[in-house]
């Protein structure tokens, strides 16, 4: 007969898990309305005028402001604890900015739109990734990690399905774009639930001892260098969406369907690589680098077979990527910091991101050559910084 202590841990683990569910479920309806509208902003903003380097522009400056939001959110978060109300405001923000595209006449008032849906989207990640952190301690940061990006995938990928759909029975951007207030409700709705069925997740983190508060290591500074160079290099699928657009490789409602494919796959890779970084730890981010290098070739340079296993492999190393990074933070970083840490990576991420969008919407215009030879070149540069975090720790 199993003793009491055993079966308060199955408790807190069933809670916790629980808890990672609903939170997927809410980020499941929150992808469907952002990334159903990411699928074709690069195709939209085209129509409306922009140009290639506008696309990319937009698409990072988008990621800049809202991963720099996550900064200053994140030692919020730390000082304050009000995990809840940033989330909620942070959502808002977030949701309700996509079907308001409906109504953009111009490419200016688009880009305006997708810029402060980014920000919504910086505003509530570091109290999530914090929130969800806690549960994690309980089934395996990886795993749990994985699991929560592979129910916001599956959004990911209804999103972009229901927004072809549309556009295939001859239905507009518009129209695509006020379909998705739907599922945005409905992330709201369920936000609001989690709300009161989990007023305090820190009662859901497993009490160990600590790490230091008062600062970051250095295998974290190198982690942050790494992550970044991967992000220099990794295209936004606006650009990648232009680019299909632009060549005529693929008609308007394939374009969203390649990208649900993707997420299809980011969810699976999540899962995946999620359950790796359980048992193998930092190592992993090593292949994770290697695939992420290889889609600019397939994607930018090959025919219509080569881009799609190039989307295939954009997806795997996006799912890697989301379920890995996360997790590698909770693992480095005591309790006490964890926002700022999630808040400092991801503003690395996204200025580099930023950085790397606009070089590659500038090299676009020049040659599509010089644009893969940057991506391949600046994420393989990763590799040095993630091998020395291994001496750091060793």
């Amino acid at each position: 007969m199993r003793n009491l202590k055993s079966i308060i841990k199955d408790i807190l683990r069933n809670n916790a898990l629980k808890f990672i569910i609903i939170i997927g479920i809410v980020d499941l309806f929150a992808d469907m309305t952002y990334e159903g509208s990411r699928s074709i902003t690069g195709p939209f903003l085209a129509i409306l005028g922009a140009s290639a380097f506008v696309v990319g522009f937009v698409a990072g400056f988008g990621e800049l402001l809202g991963y720099v939001i996550q900064f200053f959110s994140g030692y919020l978060t730390d000082r304050v604890s009000t995990y809840w109300s940033i989330l909620i405001g942070g959502y808002m923000i977030n949701l309700l900015a996509v079907p308001l595209l409906a109504l953009a006449g111009s490419w200016e008032m688009a880009a305006a739109l997708i810029i402060t849906e980014r920000m919504g989207r910086g505003i509530r990640l570091p109290s999530r990734d914090v929130m969800l952190s806690y549960a994690t301690s309980q089934v395996g940061h990886g795993w749990g990690f994985g699991l929560h990006n592979a129910l916001d995938q599956t959004g990911a990928i209804i999103g972009p399905l229901i927004v072809a759909v549309i556009l295939y029975m001859r239905g507009s951007y518009q129209m695509a774009f006020a379909f998705l207030l739907l599922p945005a409700v409905l992330a709201l709705i369920v936000l609001v639930i989690s709300r009161f069925l989990y007023p305090y997740p820190t009662n859901l983190e497993v009490k160990v001892p600590q790490l230091g508060a008062k600062g970051f290591n250095k295998a974290y500074w190198l982690y942050i260098i790494a992550i970044a160079l991967i992000a220099a290099g990794f295209a936004d699928f606006a650009l990648i969406a232009y680019h299909f657009q632009k060549t005529g490789l693929l008609s308007p409602a394939l374009i969203p369907i390649f990208y649900a494919v993707a997420m299809g796959v980011d969810a699976l890779a999540a899962l995946l690589f999620g359950k790796l970084f359980d048992k193998v730890g930092i190592p992993i981010m090593i292949l994770v680098a290697i695939l992420s290098a290889l889609f600019a070739p397939l994607v930018f340079l090959g025919g219509f077979y080569l881009a799609f296993l190039g989307m295939i492999i954009w997806g795997v190393s996006m799912g890697s990527q989301e379920s890995i990074m996360r997790s590698s933070v909770a693992v480095m970083t005591s309790v006490k910091i964890r926002g700022r840490a999630y808040g400092v990576l991801n503003t690395a991420y996204g200025v580099s991101w930023f950085i790397g969008s606009v070089i590659m919407g500038y090299l676009y215009g020049i040659s599509i050559l010089y644009l893969v030879i940057f991506s391949v070149l600046i994420q393989i540069i990763s590799i040095p910084f993630f091998i020395s975090i291994l001496r750091v720790k060793d």
